[in-house]
């Protein structure tokens, strides 16, 4: 595959890299360098930043407010903004409902939603597991009975990222119990502010607060917010899905993590060797790195599959599947090159300026909480498991 940039693209590239440098704010560059927990006012200083230049959305359409860029230039934006260690946009607008809704959604969705999306006005969730409902979606009980001109839904979603913080969720629901399951599924955009809904946080392994169960009761939705027909969410589900498993590998954070891995290694010495002068330890490094370049490749022509509008196929599966089992890797070859440093489990060092520089490294703190945290990158998004089976019947036939 040839990678290399025309003057256009590097000029293009110029211009993102010196956005970066004039624009990220240098405390939340700090922050993703230092593997630190970014609090949602960081979010939104930054995703202001880019709704001002009007970069929220670079892979939506044109007409629908997007950047109308290239795949290369889109693959440049992501490079540079891994790079740079710019927080990527929290993707629950931008990249899973949006799509959707100027897909499937009515004139007057697109018309109220798109630009507040854009504007980074609205922040949106995902209701999309029960306690009973993961990995098998289709199963899902939460229950939407139509009255009217409204639906009453009750129910309950958990996993459900950042619900603390949003203002919209969009929402699977059960509006049929006839015929097969994924027949009786509807989706639904619910405003998080209203009578009925009540948000309790899920506190995580690493101590934080990023996931959540979200009870409904008796909670009126507009059937004006359905979007498509009733009963046929679970079509607009897995096109969102699509969107979802593209956007998990995660690339250019892996990219800028083995640089720093390297780096790391590269400075800690044992009886005047460094690690990367372990025979094993340098074979490790080099494997994640081969398979982070497959994995780049693949993402390519994946980029180059949606560009030219034709189907998508099992290549979001197998984004989705190795690019968290590199993420993982990349973090358990992290915390082998901190050693020791790298032991204690403070939750609280996740926290910008809980302490001074360790001895060592600034980011051994807050290693052992990142490992933890990162083991549900191969749960979210469709289990790695349920990955393979996809993998299994789409590409194999089996």
């Amino acid at each position: 595959m040839n990678l290399e940039f025309s003057g256009e693209h590097l000029a293009f590239q110029q211009k993102v890299r010196t956005f970066l440098e004039e624009n990220l704010p240098s405390d939340i560059q700090d922050k993703m360098k230092g593997g630190l927990r970014l609090e949602r006012d960081d979010h939104v200083r930054w995703q202001n930043i880019l709704a001002k230049q009007g970069w929220m959305a670079p892979a939506w359409p044109a007409e629908y407010g997007g950047c109308g860029w290239s795949t290369v230039e889109r693959y440049i934006f992501d490079e540079e903004c891994g790079r740079a260690g710019a927080p990527r946009v929290i993707a629950f607008g931008t990249k899973m409902v949006g799509p959707v809704i100027y897909t499937f959604g009515s004139d007057e969705q697109k018309a109220k939603y798109l630009p507040r999306i854009l504007n980074n006005e609205d922040w949106w969730c995902q209701g999309y597991s029960e306690p009973g409902s993961g990995s098998d979606l289709a199963s899902l009980q939460c229950k939407a009975v139509r009255d009217g001109d409204h639906y009453i839904v009750n129910g309950t979603k958990t996993w459900t990222t950042l619900a603390q913080w949003a203002d919209m969720i969009f929402c699977l629901v059960r509006t049929s119990n006839e015929g097969k399951r994924q027949e009786g599924i509807s989706f639904l955009l619910i405003d998080m502010d209203q009578p009925g809904i009540e948000v309790k946080p899920i506190i995580t392994i690493d101590g934080g607060h990023e996931v959540n169960m979200v009870h409904f009761t008796d909670v009126k939705v507009p059937v004006a917010d359905r979007v498509g027909e009733e009963n046929k969410g679970w079509t607009y589900a897995k096109y969102l899905l699509q969107h979802e498993r593209g956007g998990t590998a995660g690339i250019s954070n892996s990219k800028a993590k083995v640089g720093r891995l390297k780096e790391i290694a590269g400075g800690i010495k044992a009886g005047g060797e460094t690690l990367m002068d372990d025979i094993d330890f340098k074979r490790d490094v080099a494997k994640v790195e081969i398979e982070l370049q497959a994995l780049e490749y693949t993402d390519l022509r994946y980029l180059m599959t949606a560009a030219s509008g034709a189907p998508i196929g099992a290549e979001v599966s197998m984004l989705k599947l190795r690019g968290t089992e590199i993420q993982q890797r990349i973090s358990e070859l992290l915390m082998q090159a901190m050693g020791y440093y790298a032991n204690p489990y403070m939750p609280e060092a996740m926290e910008y300026g809980w302490n001074e520089e360790p001895v060592g490294f600034a980011e051994a703190p807050p290693l052992a909480p990142a490992y933890f945290n990162i083991r549900k990158t191969s749960i979210y998004g469709g289990t790695n498991e349920i990955q393979k089976n996809i993998i299994a019947k789409m590409v194999l036939g089996l």
